[in-house]
């Protein structure tokens, strides 16, 4: 059983005074975190200590900085077991794949930590007798908002650019996976100047009294509602906002490509961590040339997935994150076949404890079906049947998501065209997952906003100060 303490101006247990949460365990309902809400008074005390060692950590050398993170990927690493097996014990995710997300979040802190201090401004070419350039500043004050579902590379990647570029931060993770959140800012803390990162812990109520207060940027990771209203906050307070928010990543399948591949990307795309990602396929436009065959492997794919707790080291498909989240999967299932889809596989509630969701293939769907349209982070593969590639692009691009989407062809014009018409931050070509290393996107429309990876991560925590010398009384220097 973990007990989660918070951290407030450099104080480990600081506060506590509303109430508590528990978080079960997914695969079996067992308790399996304590944590305490933070009252609206510890938000406001937290935000002002980090105000008040804000100025010494920005005019720190970022050399020190990037080594100080360094020291902090060192710690985290050492912590990984730990990690992994709280991420498991909370939100159900294999354990393998839970390394995979801790591994990947130590990655990335020490990605920032070497890019940080070659970073610079520009000079400007101005007055003979003057020194024109831009400087890269600190904003201040950094609100961090994580999700659950990669609870641990997510909070890395923000946590990280905002504190070696400057910022100090106060991270609220997810209430569903407090206990990682926590053991992450131990090992953080542990290499970091007392009071620079804070760990508030508590339910939506915590991250809405967070974003309104006088931070400098929010950045969130999380479903679109809670995005906009944290747009909301910040149209009021001033705040910076990043949004990495919901998806519907279409997968668009031609009409030259082999169904039983295409397939094995579907499957990866829509079941990976039991389809709880953030780029995860959630709608499948496949060619009718190939529907047949494409379908007949992908129920066979999903029928194959071994379905068990995330500690078992054969477990392919864990849990959901609670049954809560299981319903809201079940039900856009239902009403789907209710409108006339047909289930192929799985689509029906297991007995037994836990959260666990067979994965899903509904063939028969529909462009204009709630589970096509909206966003449901399960392991649920909607396939809509469509007569040209033209015809699954243009379903693909409509969307009020803007996240990702992949297409599957051999045809180099179709590649391009998709490429350049599909509305989203990431296109990827015969590859659900994947990507060179340091690559950024824009998430667009009810996906987000701002850049949430990448070095270009770097400058959005950072604000651009332009600065004129002029030598005085039109002499020189």
């Amino acid at each position: 059983m973990y007990t989660v303490a918070q951290l407030i101006g450099g104080v480990w247990g600081a506060g506590g005074e509303g109430g508590e949460l528990v978080v079960h365990d997914p695969a079996d309902g067992s308790p399996v975190t304590r944590t305490p809400v933070a009252t609206a008074d510890e938000v406001a005390k937290a935000v002002e200590a980090a105000r008040g060692v804000a100025a010494e950590w920005a005019a720190t050398p970022t050399a020190e900085r990037a080594a100080a993170l360094h020291r902090a990927a060192d710690a985290v690493e050492a912590a990984a077991g730990e990690l992994a097996e709280a991420t498991t014990a909370e939100m159900g995710k294999p354990l393998e794949d839970a390394r995979g997300g801790v591994a990947a979040g130590i990655g990335t802190l020490r990605q920032y930590a070497e890019l940080a201090p070659v970073r610079g401004g520009r000079t400007l070419h101005g007055a003979h007798d003057a020194l024109d350039f831009m400087a890269p500043e600190p904003r201040g004050v950094v609100a961090a908002i994580t999700p659950w579902n990669d609870p641990v590379a997510v909070s890395c990647g923000l946590l990280g650019a905002a504190l070696v570029t400057g910022n100090v931060v106060v991270h609220k993770p997810s209430e569903r996976t407090p206990a990682t959140g926590w053991l992450l800012a131990r090992a953080l803390d542990s290499a970091l100047p007392a009071g620079v990162l804070s760990l508030l812990s508590g339910g939506g109520e915590v991250g809405a009294a967070l974003s309104g207060q006088d931070v400098d940027v929010v950045a969130h990771v999380g479903s679109t509602a809670t995005g906009r209203a944290i747009a909301a906050a910040g149209a009021r307070t001033g705040a910076k906002v990043l949004l990495e928010n919901g998806g519907s990543d279409p997968l668009v399948v031609d009409a030259d490509v082999d169904p039983v591949w295409a397939a094995e990307q579907a499957a990866l795309g829509c079941f990976a961590n039991a389809g709880q990602i953030c780029v995860a396929v959630e709608r499948v436009y496949v060619h009718r040339h190939v529907a047949e065959g494409f379908l007949d492997a992908l129920v066979a794919r999903a029928e194959a997935l071994t379905v068990g707790p995330g500690r078992d080291p054969e477990t392919q498909l864990g849990p959901l994150v609670d049954r809560r989240h299981r319903d809201h999967v079940h039900g856009q299932v239902t009403a789907a076949l209710a409108d006339g889809a047909r289930v192929r596989a799985g689509g029906v509630l297991p007995e037994g404890p836990g959260a666990f969701y067979p994965a899903t293939v509904v063939e028969g769907c529909r462009h204009d079906m709630a589970l096509v349209r909206e966003e449901t982070f399960g392991p649920v593969a909607a396939v809509v049947v469509v007569d040209s590639f033209s015809e699954g692009l243009r379903c693909a691009a409509d969307s009020p998501y803007g996240l990702a989407a992949t297409v599957l062809t051999g045809s180099m014009s179709h590649a391009q065209r998709a490429w350049r018409e599909l509305p989203v931050g990431t296109v990827k070509i015969n590859s659900v997952f994947g990507g060179a290393p340091g690559g950024a996107a824009q998430p667009r429309r009810g996906s987000g906003q701002g850049f949430g990876y990448g070095p270009e991560l770097l400058d959005e925590f950072s604000t651009v100060k332009a600065v004129h010398l002029q030598a005085p009384g039109g002499g020189h220097w």
